[in-house]
This record gives structure tokens, C-alpha cells and sequence, in this order.
């Protein structure tokens, strides 16, 4: 869901290269808030939490780009993700769990959106994980934090570029689970995410259980999808929501899907430990579900008023 407390002029780091979210689309009229600050878009509210996305069902096109292919790369910030115990399988999952999203039944269910620059694709590619040891955010990170964590971590951005981070620490009292935003990475464009901790965390947990997964990786999987698939159809803040800001992921907030089964069919929506190329899910993690987009919400496009 959209924020509206968003954005920017422009700024800049030292530290790890120029970031800036100075953009044509860049919100900054929004409020005349949130200044210096990249959008804080997708957030995946804790249960219980905010988002009226059932309020509004029309989704509409904002006139902006979508992500016809996306390059996606993890980033895992903090001390603990050195200690055996806490990881667990947390980073091996990610990284399977990555490397199955591409052109699986979960990614095709993003294709039916188009922006200007062409048609949500399938293609998605994952370069793999960096791991930073350093101390990370001790409380709920403002985006600009994250932004320049991916600048500085991420060598070479592609515009196409979707770079999540996972921060070691619990939400707390922060009433979300994860959001996504964009911004510059010394002068090339990126889409970017934020992902607390999630371990024991009754607010952003599916409840996989399957017993194949630890409960943090089968969290973080769960919002990992919501906040990429809404990446790929409103990478820039101008692209698919409805009137309340919902985005596409948000239709389908906290609607589980049924735990370890197969699902030889598309489009579905399911995350998975392991997705083969054909999109068939075979090991499941119990994730929010919808059988298309469009049959819970209606999809116009329609561009927004100047």
C-alpha cells in the first residue's frame, strides 16, 4: 500500500557512491512531506495492521513503467546473519526461493499488467546474495537507510535492478512487515525492498505448516513475493494501484493458500521453496494466494489525470 508521507528533491551519499531519488515521477508534490526521503510503496501491513485495499477494487495504470524483466539480488544486513543459529535456513531459502521465481506460475501472474515501456514479463533473474556483517538499523529504518545500503553493496545496478534487503532485527512495534521504493544508484535507476526479521513473529507469519521450512524463512518468503510481484507491476510509484493506493500484492494480503501441494496450473499465486521451470510448485510454503489479479480486482488502464 502507498504512503503518502513520501519524498524527494534529491540527495546524496559519500559512503558507497551517489544516491539520489530525484526523478520525474518521483511523488515529491505528495503532501510537500517526506522530504530527502525515496517513497515508502508495497507495504505489507502485520495482520491486524493497516491497508483498505478491499475497499477499492478497480486497479488502474498511473501512466508509468512496469518491469517487462527483472534482476534480482538479496542483500543480508547485520551481525547476527553471521551466527549459524539465527540464519538457519534462511539465506539458502531466499536463495532457492529466488532462483525458483522466474517464469513460474507466481511471476505469470503479473504479465496481464503493461506500462509504457511495454509488458510485466516473467523473466526473472537472481545474481545471487551479499552478506553484511556491520551493525544494522537498531529500529524501523527510514528508505533513504536501505537505499544506501543497496548503493553501496551493489557494484554494478541495471535500472531493471530489484535489490532486497533483510535486516536482522524484529519489527517491534512497527506495524509492518516490509515495503518497496526506488531511487538512484550514482545515476542508474533501481527498485529496492526492506524486510524485518520475521522469526516468531506472530503479525507477518503464514503459518506454513508444511514442517519443511523454519517459520522465518516461510515468512520472509511470504512477503518476499508480495513486495516483488508489486516491484514489477509499480516499480516507480506511476504504475498499478487502485484508488487507495493499494497495490497488486495487497489484493491479496493475508489470503492463504493451501500448504504443500503441487500446482501444475497458471496463473497461481504461490511461494515456494522450489519452483521447476515449468512453474509447478513442489514444496509450497502456505502463502497469500490469488488465482489471478484480475479475479479480485478489475484491472483499467487508464492514466493519470495531469
Amino acid at each position: 500500500m502507498k504512503k503518502s508521507l513520501l519524498l524527494a528533491a534529491a540527495l546524496s551519499f559519500a559512503c558507497g557512491g551517489s544516491v539520489s531519488t530525484t526523478e520525474s515521477d518521483n511523488l515529491d508534490s505528495v503532501n510537500g512531506q517526506g522530504a530527502n526521503e525515496p517513497p515508502m510503496l508495497g507495504i505489507h501491513w502485520a495482520k491486524g495492521q493497516g491497508g483498505n485495499a478491499g475497499s477499492s477494487p478497480d486497479m488502474t495504470w498511473h501512466g508509468g513503467t512496469v518491469l517487462p524483466t527483472t534482476v534480482t539480488a538479496a542483500i543480508f544486513w547485520g551481525a547476527n546473519w553471521q551466527d549459524a543459529t539465527f540464519t538457519a535456513d534462511k539465506v539458502s531459502g531466499l536463495d532457492t526461493w529466488y532462483n525458483g521465481f522466474g517464469n513460474s506460475n507466481y511471476a505469470k501472474t503479473n504479465i496481464e499488467y503493461s506500462g509504457s515501456n511495454g509488458q510485466v514479463g516473467a523473466s526473472v533473474s537472481y545474481t545471487g546474495h551479499q552478506l553484511d556483517y556491520s551493525a544494522g538499523p537498531r529500529h524501523a529504518p527510514k528508505t533513504t537507510a536501505i537505499l544506501n545500503e543497496v548503493c553501496t553493496h551493489i557494484a554494478n545496478p541495471v535500472t531493471n535492478g530489484y535489490y532486497a534487503v533483510y535486516v536482522d532485527i524484529p519489527r517491534g512495534h512497527a506495524g509492518y512487515c516490509a515495503w518497496h521504493s526506488w531511487g538512484q544508484c550514482n545515476g542508474t535507476n533501481v527498485q529496492f525492498a526492506f524486510f524485518f526479521n520475521l522469526d516468531g513473529d506472530p503479525g507477518c507469519d503464514p503459518q506454513d505448516s508444511s514442517g519443511l521450512h523454519s517459520q522465518g524463512l516461510a515468512a520472509l518468503a511470504n512477503v518476499s513475493g508480495h513486495e516483488l510481484s508489486e516491484a514489477m507491476t509499480d516499480p516507480r510509484g506511476a504504475g498499478w494501484f487502485d484508488s487507495s493506493g493499494a497495490e497488486n500484492g495487497d489484493k491479496c494480503a493475508w489470503t492463504p493458500s493451501t500448504p504443500t501441494r503441487a500446482i501444475p496450473i497458471a496463473p497461481v499465486r504461490t511461494a515456494a521453496s522450489a519452483v521447476d521451470k515449468a512453474g509447478v510448485s513442489t514444496d509450497a510454503i502456505s502463502t497469500e494466494f490469488c488465482s489471478s489479479v484480475s479475479s479480485r480486482a478489475r484491472i483499467i488502464r487508464r492514466a493519470r489525470a495531469a
